[in-house]
């Protein structure tokens, strides 16, 4: 018998080297991007991928006012927040969020696709979403991604 032996290596925490990617999202549909930014965020693009561990890189979305939705969501889609109290459930309709805040479509939208624990709020702290085409994060030297 040979004397080689291949395992599989897990990567640590400490190994994980993070990338940034700038995402232009203007014109492209909601859930469509929001799936490739949280498997991005996740780190489901490497080969190191280890479920366990936050090995994904920063993402950071641009031009997030000018996103756009299918069908009659515009009109249709709602947004619920609920703070515990009788009567204290708000909605808001997906227009009106576009209009007072337009970078919460997609942290939403990329929010629900990532898991719901520890791991997930780490992954969230990642994604940098600006309603316009300027962002604070030129000294990261972030690159396009190519989906």
């Amino acid at each position: 018998m040979d004397t080689l032996s291949y395992k599989t290596k897990s990567t640590r925490k400490e190994d994980v080297e993070r990338s940034w990617y700038v995402v232009d999202v203007e014109g492209l549909t909601v859930g469509r991007i929001s799936s490739r930014i949280a498997h991005v965020l996740k780190g489901k693009h490497k080969a190191t991928y280890t479920p366990h561990v936050d090995c994904g890189d920063n993402v950071i979305v641009v031009n997030a006012e000018k996103i756009r939705f299918t069908g009659n969501k515009w009109s249709q889609k709602e947004y619920i927040t609920y703070s515990g109290y009788p009567g204290g459930q708000k909605r808001k309709v997906a227009q009106d969020m576009l209009a007072v805040k337009p970078y919460a479509i997609i942290e939403k939208a990329v929010k629900g696709m990532l898991p719901k624990n520890k791991l997930g709020r780490q992954m969230i702290k990642k994604l940098f979403v600006y309603a316009g085409t300027e962002h604070p994060h030129h000294a990261q030297k972030p690159e396009p991604f190519k989906f």
